[in-house]
């Protein structure tokens, strides 16, 4: 583990983190916003997988490897969220949620 940090601390982190992105998520109106704060919940998940990990199997690297995979899959969700957004600002000129409405018809 890391010298002078207890799991206890860093999992009251990737909480906090966690919760920050969830409450960006559901307060924000604009789609850039909303995607970073996905991103914030993505990369908690990642961060307690790697701790939670290394704290009961410090050899195995099962931990590691999901969040190699969680890390590409987030960048995969990324590129296709920015190529949305950009076609949706050509097509209206905004990023606004409440003036998305014209991609259900």
């Amino acid at each position: 583990m890391i010298a002078g940090i207890s799991i206890y601390e860093i999992l009251t982190l990737t909480t906090l983190l966690f919760f920050i992105g969830v409450y960006g998520f559901i307060t924000r109106k604009n789609l850039i916003s909303i995607l970073i704060s996905v991103e914030l919940i993505m990369n908690a998940s990642v961060v307690n997988f790697v701790i939670i990990n290394k704290y009961l199997y410090p050899d195995a690297l099962q931990g590691v490897l999901f969040s190699i995979f969680i890390i590409a899959v987030a960048a995969a969700e990324t590129a296709l969220a920015i190529a949305i957004i950009i076609s949706l600002y050509r097509q209206i000129g905004s990023v606004e949620v409440d003036e998305t409405e014209t991609m259900k018809y």
